[in-house]
């Protein structure tokens, strides 16, 4: 599908069989979620400043909300602002999952000579699809040749020298060096002049976008008036960071099992997304929609809800701590 990030891909719901959750465990709506839970069990989209590095700032969210640590998904150089999701506590075994959900940017190039209107709209038109690239000198990875998907350039405005398009792309992808080959490309060379990050997946600028400030002064207003509404809107579950992969609902009785670290068997399944293959990175999920693990899936979406038993899904990373759902499958095997 041209023109989209892969976490904007839409996928239906397949039904294995029918289930009830009990409201005696779980959280049945992020309302129900302690502020204290959140912040060791929540994520964060902070609006980056320019200057500092990822990693610094990942350093200060941890300090002002006063949390055991923080990781962030996906580092943005020091000059470059916009979206950095940041993982508070346990999320922060969840940012993984963000690499193949697609990233955007809004950038200004600037070209080393004029160039026709039309020329610069078909070069930057031919940089879609797969592309080769070769990490810039100032990277932190090895300087080897790599293949890395652009999903969509769209040219926002030509002024001049200038050129401001947004560009869709994999994770990995480097916009100073897609600005390089585009002005290899129209003859006359290029640089990247600015760049900001507008989405990480679903991760984009609407109301959950906070700055450091924002950050602060929501974690002030919590401690000492006890206002819930400002950090509940910048903090968020860690499902929130999740939902542009695939997942597979279980029963009540399955959770304490994958909790665990057990692989998901059919039996535990309800229902599930279509469109998994195999070796697909999806969550599973409880019927109350809480995250329960990270898994690889051992078969197609097809198969899955058609099997008769067996491991359907390689649990990968456990998401929710022991405890919360009671170990109903211990009392099975003792019965």
């Amino acid at each position: 599908m041209s023109g989209v990030l892969p976490a904007d891909r839409p996928r239906e719901v397949i039904v294995r069989t029918h289930d009830t959750t009990s409201p005696e465990y779980g959280f049945s709506s992020p309302e129900e979620i302690p502020v204290e839970f959140l912040l060791e069990n929540g994520v964060v989209c902070l609006d980056k400043p320019a200057g500092p590095t990822s990693h610094e700032v990942a350093t200060w969210v941890r300090k002002i909300l006063n949390v055991s640590k923080a990781g962030h998904s996906g580092t943005l150089d020091p000059a470059v602002t916009g979206i950095l999701p940041i993982g508070l506590g346990n999320a922060t075994k969840a940012m993984q999952a963000l690499l193949p959900a697609g990233k955007e940017y809004v950038c200004i190039m600037e070209l080393h000579g004029d160039v026709p209107e039309e020329s610069i709209r078909q070069v930057i038109e031919e940089f879609t699809g797969k592309i080769y690239q070769r990490p810039p000198l100032r990277s932190s990875v090895k300087r080897v040749l790599r293949v890395r998907e652009i999903y969509y350039n769209r040219i926002l405005e030509i002024k001049g020298r200038l050129v401001l398009f947004r560009v869709g792309c994999q994770a990995g992808t480097y916009i100073r060096k897609l600005c390089f080959d585009i002005g290899e490309a129209l003859g006359v060379g290029a640089h990247m002049r600015e760049l900001r990050r507008t989405r990480v997946g679903k991760f984009g600028e609407d109301e959950h976008l906070c700055t450091l400030h924002d950050l602060k002064d929501a974690y002030v207003f919590w401690r000492e008036d006890g206002d819930e509404t400002d950090i509940r809107r910048y903090v968020l579950p860690v499902e929130y960071a999740l939902r542009h992969l695939p997942d597979i609902v279980i029963r009540d009785s399955a959770v304490d099992a994958i909790c665990h670290g057990a692989d998901l068997a059919a039996s535990g399944v309800v229902r599930l997304s279509s469109g998994i293959k195999k070796g697909d990175l999806l969550v599973i999920k409880t019927l109350k929609g809480e995250a329960v693990a990270l898994a690889r899936a051992m078969d197609t979406s097809e198969r899955i809800a058609k099997a008769g038993g067996g491991l359907i899904a390689n649990t990968e990373r456990v998401l929710m701590e022991r405890g919360r759902y009671p170990p109903m499958w211990k009392k099975r095997e003792e019965s």
